[in-house]
């Protein structure tokens, strides 16, 4: 592999969604995601491992934006309207990076929806052109992974757990950051969040009207989906965690 294929600004041809190596990668993300699903027991009663994994997983998300930047500065490219980390995976990589060192619930609370929901359609869609085994296509999907992972440890580890009150706070959240995010594009005649226009890639976006009224469906779309993460994965088990408690009280 020559140094320009793998980190090299120029490229033979672009990345190809849902080919052999995007299903590699999700799957990659899912496995890993599965062994920390599986380890959470052990993680619970190792203090220091868990501070380990917490660290680890902060550095990385640290170290890929860095990676970012370095890549940027060194192919001569970084601009203010293209490499600032204003898009929401690139807040949250930074938020989650806090989020793990200070085990901040106001972070999680916001962090479970947009950094999960977000990170995931990310990765389903990418907004790529650099192929495996490129520099960026490793970078995008180890950073996009470990906002998941991120948030998923602090669930079935640290004892997390969102409310319908993270749902309405995270939307709250979004919507301020929508507006401040769009002021700097105003400003730097930027398109971060895609607050501007459509992405020049494939994305579900696509799916979501001309501009401006895909920003309206795209908020409908980010509640239907938080909604389901909470749907799914707190409230229906809690409900039947409750039923199972009372049909064991029954005499039989």
């Amino acid at each position: 592999m020559s140094y320009s294929s793998f980190f090299g600004r120029s490229r033979d041809a672009d990345f190809s969604m849902f080919s052999a190596s995007h299903w590699m990668a999700l799957a990659s993300v899912l496995v890993i995601c599965l062994l920390l699903y599986g380890g959470r027991f052990a993680l619970r009663t190792r203090s220091r491992l868990r501070l380990s994994v917490r660290l680890l997983l902060a550095i990385i998300l640290l170290s890929s934006e860095a990676g970012l930047q370095w890549w940027y500065i060194s192919q001569g490219i970084w601009r203010t309207d293209a490499s600032l980390p204003l898009e929401l995976c690139g807040l949250t990589v930074l938020l989650s990076a806090i989020m793990l060192l200070t085990r901040s619930r106001i972070l999680y609370a916001f962090l479970y929806f947009a950094g999960i929901g977000g990170a995931s359609i990310a990765l389903l869609t990418p907004n790529l052109v650099y192929p495996f085994p490129h520099f960026r296509f490793l970078l995008f999907f180890i950073s996009h992974g470990a906002i998941i992972l991120s948030s998923l440890y602090m669930t079935w580890v640290e004892g997390f757990k969102p409310s319908w009150k993270s749902l309405s706070f995270t939307m709250l959240c979004l919507n301020l950051t929508a507006a401040c995010v769009w002021v700097a594009n105003s400003m730097l005649g930027s398109n971060y969040m895609f607050l501007m226009r459509k992405p020049s890639t494939y994305s579900v976006l696509d799916y979501f009207g001309p501009y401006p009224y895909y920003l309206l469906v795209e908020e409908l779309f980010a509640f239907v989906v938080f909604l389901c993460m909470y749907l799914a994965f707190f409230w229906l088990p809690e409900r039947v965690k409750g039923r199972n408690r009372r049909m064991n009280r029954l005499p039989y």
